[in-house]
Formats: C-alpha cells, structure tokens, sequence
C-alpha cells in the first residue's frame, strides 16, 4: 500500500468536489482544451470565477495553461484525473 498514492487522489479528489471545477475538467477533456471566454460563456459565471476555479485546478496538478499570443489554452494533465472523470462520466457524449 503506498500511502502517497491515497494522499495524491484524495487532493485529487477534494478539489474536483465542487460542481464548477468538475465541469471544467469534464469539459476540457471533451474539447481537448479552450480558453477562459469559452469556459465563462459555457459555464454563465463571472471570468474572475473562472479564473479562481482554474487556479484552484492548476495547484492541484490537474491542468496547464500554454499561452498561445495573448490567449491561454488549458488542458487536463493529470492521468489520474483523466482516469477519474472517465470513470464518473463513461455514459456520456
């Protein structure tokens, strides 16, 4: 039993609890990443909750931002989270 293992996926999991941060993760992995605009127009939430949300994801280890000219595009980068969101979300288009 590797006990930093459990620790890595419990963080994992705590921070994927709230509503938006799981629909913005879902939501990446089905659009193979977008932007912050995108992600507040989809959600109907203030950019500034966006952001706090993304930044919430980005410490955790979930996703990374790559800065494409004045835009950041944000992917899922987290195997684990990947295995996670497939796993909840498998009878989903």
């Amino acid at each position: 039993m590797n006990i930093e293992k459990y620790k890595y996926t419990a963080e994992i999991l705590k921070t994927l609890g709230h509503p938006v941060r799981l629909c913005i993760v879902n939501g990446l992995l089905h659009k193979n990443g977008c932007n912050v605009s995108h992600m507040q127009n989809c959600l109907n939430i203030p950019q500034s909750t966006v952001s706090q949300h993304l930044s919430k994801l980005k410490s955790a280890g979930i996703i990374e931002g790559q800065r494409k000219g004045l835009e950041i595009t944000y992917r899922v980068i987290s195997e684990e989270t990947i295995k996670i969101i497939n796993t909840l979300f498998d009878d989903e288009e």
